[in-house]
This record gives C-alpha cells, sequence and structure tokens, in this order.
C-alpha cells in the first residue's frame, strides 16, 4: 500500500517537471534553495555594479570564484591523499561537460534574434510613421511616461527593479491569478472601450480610399 502511494506521488511529480524549463522553474520558485541562490547572487552582483565599475567587479568576482575553486582542489587532492583514494578530478564531472555551440543552433539561435529585431523596427517604424493615429499616440504616451521614470530613475537601478520583479511578480500572480485576471479582462474592456471611441471621435483613418468613394459615385 505504501509502495503504491509513493509511486502515485513520483508519478504527479514526473508529470509536473516538463511543464517549466529551468529558467521558468528558477522565477517560480520550483526550488527554492536554487532559486534563492540565483536571486541573491545576481542582486548583489546587480547592486556592486551600480556602485563601482563593471570591470571591477567582474575581476573581484572571477577572483573569488577561482580561490573557491583552488581552495577546493587542494583540499580533495589533501584528503584524498590522507585516505589513499582515487577519486579523481572534483570538477570532472563539469570539465566533461559539452559547451561547444553547434551551428545548428547557432543558426537557429540567430534566426529567432532576427526575427525578434526585424518585427521590433516594423513595429517602430509603424508607430512613427503613424499608421494609426491611436497606436502612436499610446506609443507617446508612454514615451512621456517614460522621460519621468528616467528622471526619477537611472538605468542599473531600472534594471535592479526588473530582475527583482522577475523573480517576484511571477510567483504573485501564480499565487493569485483568478483575482488578477478578473482585473486585467476589466481593464483590457476599459481601454479596449476608450481606444474605439477615441478612434470613432477622430477621423483620420476612418475616411474610405478616394477610389472607392469613386467608384461608388460611379
Amino acid at each position: 500500500m505504501a509502495g503504491g502511494r509513493k509511486f502515485t506521488r513520483n508519478n504527479s511529480s514526473s508529470q509536473q517537471l516538463p511543464e517549466r524549463g529551468p529558467v521558468e522553474s528558477l522565477i517560480y520558485w520550483r526550488d527554492v534553495k536554487k532559486s534563492g541562490i540565483v536571486f541573491g547572487a545576481g542582486l548583489v552582483t546587480l547592486l556592486a555594479i551600480s556602485c563601482f565599475s563593471v570591470i571591477s567587479v567582474f575581476a573581484y568576482l572571477s577572483l573569488l570564484l577561482l580561490a573557491g575553486t583552488i581552495a577546493f582542489r587542494i583540499y580533495k587532492s589533501v584528503m584524498q591523499a590522507i585516505q589513499k583514494t582515487s577519486d579523481g578530478h572534483p570538477f570532472k564531472e563539469y570539465l566533461d561537460i559539452d559547451l561547444t555551440l553547434s551551428q545548428e543552433k547557432i543558426q537557429n539561435i540567430a534566426g529567432v534574434a532576427v526575427a525578434h529585431i526585424n518585427g521590433f523596427t516594423a513595429e517602430l517604424r509603424r508607430l512613427f510613421l503613424v499608421e494609426d493615429l491611436v497606436d502612436s499616440i499610446k506609443f507617446g504616451v508612454i514615451l512621456w511616461v517614460m522621460t519621468y521614470i528616467g528622471a526619477w530613475f537611472n538605468g542599473m537601478t531600472l534594471v535592479i527593479l526588473a530582475f527583482v520583479s522577475l523573480f517576484t511578480l511571477p510567483k504573485v500572480y501564480e499565487n493569485n491569478k483568478q483575482s488578477i485576471d478578473t482585473y486585467l479582462d476589466l481593464a483590457r474592456s476599459k481601454v479596449a472601450e476608450v481606444t474605439e471611441k477615441i478612434k470613432a471621435a477622430i477621423p483620420i483613418g476612418n475616411k474610405k480610399p478616394i477610389a472607392d468613394e469613386t467608384d461608388k459615385d460611379k
């Protein structure tokens, strides 16, 4: 009976694991220890970069990592000599990992990057050249708000806030999904309603092409 319960629990967990990738598992705090280490190390690094130069932070962190690996390597060598064991290199597991990128993988990454860049530039062109007046006005409002945000925070502060939000907002949303979705749907409906009213009130973009009007007159 106990064995059956154990099998059922493992089976359910094995079905849940593939739902998210490693990045999603970190930001959703599936493993609190791993997420805490990544979040803490990342936040400390960003805070250090905000106070010191990137080169200094990179050099000090690299020295700290190197000192730790050298100390651990010496410790394991001494313990192997005392215990007369032949465990081999303590980092052999990581040294055997293949870090090379295949040509196919590089092409896939480049293809995804090019697709995103093309879509981004096309959207900017559409907004700046006023293909849709309402969308361009909304874009202008966002830019206007960003001028105030830039006056309140510098770029590094925004990066730190974005990093903290990455590790907090997804989990908050997951725990309060139903209520948040309700408010989001309400906000979307209000925005869509206001947008439709603005489009109906603004004659620009609502006129039909001249060719169609002449065809109707004929």
